[in-house]
């Protein structure tokens, strides 16, 4: 995600970083040298270049195609923002879910009878309890890292390795969806706790509720990124933005003559930029400089959770780099 601080309008009207001109500008001086092209020629040979074209049916199209990407940009940044709004869910379950770890999972006692056993038979160390909160918030932590790996297809499980044990992350390697795999041994933690007395049977609800929720905020991600919009509809808006881009200077070369390429830069600008923004956010959870900084949270999720552990040694906060944020 491109991150600056509030700029001046001036200074904003000429920045290059984080606008659609690195992907635009090939098409750019494409356009550019054909509209100079065949201008040079309307002005060398006015008659024989006359194809009797008006500017009139390049105002309707222009008309409806700005309609068109309008709408495919618009439905493009309900993507982005549901996407953003998920993310959200998921800092909120997880520092939930650890909250609940650390305050439900304990001795369940209730004076001398425990919920399930006799006190003498569930009393465990602090040591014991201690390490069930640990080895619960590092597991959730991994989710978060796994499932921001599992939303960019990206395979390598090392940034795992400081929070699992070494035959988990082995185990981790052969699962298609490694987030739900840990969420299933996160819910094998909560049935252990309670089958050792430490987890009162009225708490290990809300404890699932919890995965479930993780569950359901993941499924939504998965469901923006294995659904993109209709490549038919893509497809269309491309041919025909780059046809009448290509085809705009022989429509303005007779009224404008050599300013032609001038507006037709402009106009092409307009029409491809628009393009392209469709194209870098419609899958939120990529590497493009616009898309979520899932890093960025994944981190900021991973410290909130650890420092709930009473750790100081805690990773770094990312910051942006060169005004990008991961």
């Amino acid at each position: 995600m491109i991150v600056r601080d509030r700029s001046s309008w001036l200074a904003t009207l000429f920045m290059v970083r984080g606008s659609t001109l690195s992907q635009t500008w090939p098409r750019l001086l494409a356009v550019t040298a054909w509209s100079t092209g065949i201008t040079y020629l309307h002005w060398r040979e006015p008659d024989g270049l006359h194809l009797d074209l008006t500017i009139t049916p390049f105002s309707l199209i222009g008309l409806a195609l700005g309609i068109f990407l309008g709408f495919r940009n618009n439905t493009s940044y309900d993507r982005f923002w549901e996407g953003r709004k998920l993310w959200g869910r998921v800092v909120n379950a997880s520092r939930t879910l650890t909250r609940q770890i650390l305050t439900l999972i304990g001795d369940a006692e209730d004076g001398s009878q425990s919920y399930r056993t006799t006190a003498h038979e569930h009393l465990s160390s602090d040591s014991r309890v201690h390490a069930i909160h640990k080895r619960c918030t590092y597991r959730v932590i991994a989710y978060v890292h796994a499932l921001r790996l599992h939303l960019r297809d990206q395979e390598d499980v090392s940034e795992l390795e400081p929070l699992l044990d070494w035959a988990e992350v082995e185990a981790l390697k052969g699962e298609l969806n490694r987030p739900i795999a840990l969420l299933q041994r996160l819910g094998a933690e909560f049935r252990e706790a309670w089958d050792e007395g430490l987890l009162h049977p009225m708490h290990l609800p809300v404890l699932e509720g919890s995965l479930t929720e993780l569950a359901g905020v993941q499924g939504g991600c998965e469901r923006i990124k294995a659904t993109p919009i209709p490549f038919s509809y893509n497809l269309l808006l491309h041919r025909i933005v780059a046809v009448y881009c290509f085809c705009l200077p022989l429509g303005l070369v007779d009224v404008v003559n050599l300013y032609t390429p001038v507006v037709v830069l402009l106009v092409s600008y307009a029409f491809f930029g628009l393009d392209a923004v469709g194209d870098e956010i419609e899958n939120p959870f990529g590497l493009d400089k616009n898309d979520l900084p899932l890093s960025a949270i994944t981190r900021m999720i991973e410290v909130n959770l650890r420092q709930r552990l009473g750790e100081t040694e805690l990773p770094a906060l990312k910051t942006p780099i060169d005004y990008v944020l991961e």
